[in-house]
């Protein structure tokens, strides 16, 4: 089933990153994806300008990607966003 996109989806990101140990921020930029990841950090930074779908599909994107994650850390809801996350991103990719 596929997820729907709207702010309760983007705020459910934003408590998987943060309880994975990253921080969001919302910030003015020119990033390439609309990103940026200061992996050092443990920073994620978003283009402000872009619209809740586009906000989602970055996030969801750098969760396929980053390795760092302190899964261990999630609540039981995180984990099961973060499967269907990953799922979803794979079954994409094959299609």
């Amino acid at each position: 089933m596929a997820l729907k996109y709207n702010t309760a989806l983007l705020k459910s990101l934003e408590d998987l990153f943060k309880e994975g140990g990253y921080t969001v921020r919302y910030e003015r930029g020119n990033f390439q994806n609309g990103y940026c990841i200061l992996e050092k950090m443990r920073v994620v930074v978003i283009n402000k300008f872009h619209e809740v779908d586009a906000r989602i599909n970055s996030m969801m994107e750098i969760l396929v990607n980053i390795e760092d994650l302190e899964l261990d850390k999630l609540s039981s809801e995180s984990v099961e966003l973060y499967t269907k996350v990953k799922t979803e991103k794979v079954e994409t990719l094959f299609k």
